[in-house]
């Protein structure tokens, strides 16, 4: 299985198990249009730094046809690309060609899972990333044991080990004692 796979993989776990992972802002789509937001506005050819041109001059002829959602889009990756340093290019470079050479179906299957990570609140998108570093950083073999073990079990195997390790997750939680009730004096005693 190659290393797409495998991310592929391990991001379908995580969010299954309410845990970590951050896909990588090169390979993110675009945020779907919201029914409730203002309408996206355009982005003017003159807005965009002359480094921007350059980047995006295959565009530069069309760039008044495209919609705003795409203008907005082009512009705001076109700014983390050139931000990014020359290593960080190569390495957004090689994940754009895996994910083109995806079949469709598994962009799709790709894209939903975002959406879905997306649609989390915050705390939730927060523990996906931590489950996902601390995967990242268990030894090979175990990591593949684990894709191993996820992809051969059946959907009730699946639940009973997202139930185990939520069970796990809520025992490693420091506990926090309950407060105790003020202490009462005891009523005076007559004379």
């Amino acid at each position: 299985m190659n290393n797409n796979k495998h991310r592929a993989l391990l991001l379908a776990v995580l969010l299954a198990m309410g845990a970590y992972a951050a896909p990588v802002l090169a390979q993110q789509p675009p945020p779907p249009p919201s029914s409730t937001s203002a309408p996206a506005t355009r982005v003017p050819w003159s807005s965009l730094s002359a480094d921007q041109q350059k980047l995006l001059a295959r565009f530069g002829s069309q760039w008044n046809d495209l919609p705003p959602e795409r203008q907005q889009a082009l512009s705001r990756g076109s700014q983390r690309w050139l931000g990014m340093s020359p290593q960080q290019r190569g390495l957004a470079q090689q994940r754009f060609q895996k994910w083109h050479s995806l079949p469709p179906d598994q962009r799709e299957a790709l894209r939903q899972r975002w959406e879905k990570f997306q649609s989390l609140p915050p705390n939730e998108q927060a523990a996906v990333r931590q489950n996902f570093h601390r995967f990242q950083q268990l030894p090979p073999q175990q990591r593949s044991e684990l894709r191993e073990r996820w992809h051969n079990a059946s959907p009730a195997q699946r639940q009973q080990m997202l139930q185990q390790s939520r069970e796990r997750r809520m025992q490693r939680m420091p506990m926090r004692p309950m407060p105790r009730p003020p202490m009462r004096a005891p009523p005076p005693r007559g004379h």
